[in-house]
């Protein structure tokens, strides 16, 4: 039961430390490149996971040791490309609605298991989906009359970003966790580096403060997170990821003077409890399947 406690606080810490780091994104994008941001915050990332993966069993070389290969480094290009995309968002759409766009994620990991996984989805996960994708429609409805075509970068991060987690899912058939890990933090570093110096820019004494700190809360918040997945299941985790739209929302409309329309907010309740049902469902299929076997 403490394990379980001490759980439910890594990932209370690790939200909203992603939540804060997400503010801190969108201060640094809305003057310096989205490229040049991402490149410094993965150098500190890949750093993080080879003295992590250093301390590990067996150390770097266990934990280089892959399977899949190629799938892995497809993995951590995937989500340098997500994280550019969403740092991208947060300065010309805003940190509320990206968020709300972002939260129907897990409805696009429901969707492209059947044919990327072969998974089987029965009615209930299909309601989910068409109910999800319905609010992420609502989010993206123009209430001017006018579609802004900058809200489809968020749905291509979206989609990019439930690749990378199919991938996931693929590469934890064969290799560990601290695998997978270690090459999104350094195949990830890796790809940006061959694009992020072209976007090199200079940055004051108080900025690269503030670059510090975005380096040291994505560190922090992704131990918390590996923390958090050691001692709970991603079905216990996953539903309590929703807390970064609220937190999202609150420094979008506090720090940002954003405004949260009705369609946004309607939309992002209906795409959390979707998206809840759905994980909630996969668990239960997954625990009636294991009881079977």
């Amino acid at each position: 039961m403490k394990s379980k406690t001490q759980g439910y606080i890594f990932v209370l810490l690790a939200i909203t430390i992603f939540s804060v780091q997400d503010g801190i994104s969108k201060h640094l994008a809305s003057t310096y490149p989205p490229v040049f941001v991402t490149m410094i915050r993965y150098w500190a990332f890949a750093i993080f996971t080879i003295l992590l993966a250093s301390r590990m069993r067996g150390g770097l070389k266990a934990t280089v040791r892959t399977n899949r290969p190629l799938l892995q480094v497809t993995r951590g290009v995937l989500l340098a490309a997500q994280v550019v995309l969403a740092i991208t968002c947060f300065a010309i759409i805003g940190l509320a609605r990206t968020q709300a766009i972002f939260a129907g994620t897990p409805i696009l990991i429901a969707l492209l298991s059947v044919p990327l996984l072969g998974e089987r989805v029965g009615w209930r996960r299909w309601t989910a989906i068409c109910a999800g994708l319905a609010g992420v429609l609502l989010i993206l409805k123009p209430e001017s009359g006018f579609f802004d075509p900058k809200l489809l970068l968020a749905v291509v991060g979206c989609f990019i970003f439930a690749f990378y987690v199919i991938a996931t899912r693929l590469v934890s058939r064969d290799d560990s966790s601290m695998t997978s890990f270690f090459y999104t933090g350094v195949a990830g570093a890796i790809t940006i580096t061959l694009i992020g110096p072209f976007y090199w820019a200079t940055m004051s004494a108080s900025e690269w403060g503030w670059m510090t700190l975005l380096c040291l809360t994505g560190i922090s918040s992704h131990y918390f997170l590996i923390r958090a997945y050691d001692m709970l299941d991603a079905a216990a985790v996953q539903p309590l990821t929703y807390l970064q739209l609220v937190y999202a929302s609150i420094i979008g409309v506090v720090i940002f003077d954003e405004a949260l329309s009705l369609n946004t907010i309607a939309g992002s309740v209906i795409v959390v409890a979707a998206g809840i049902f759905t994980i909630w469902r996969e668990h239960v299929v997954a625990r009636s399947s294991a009881v079977r076997r």
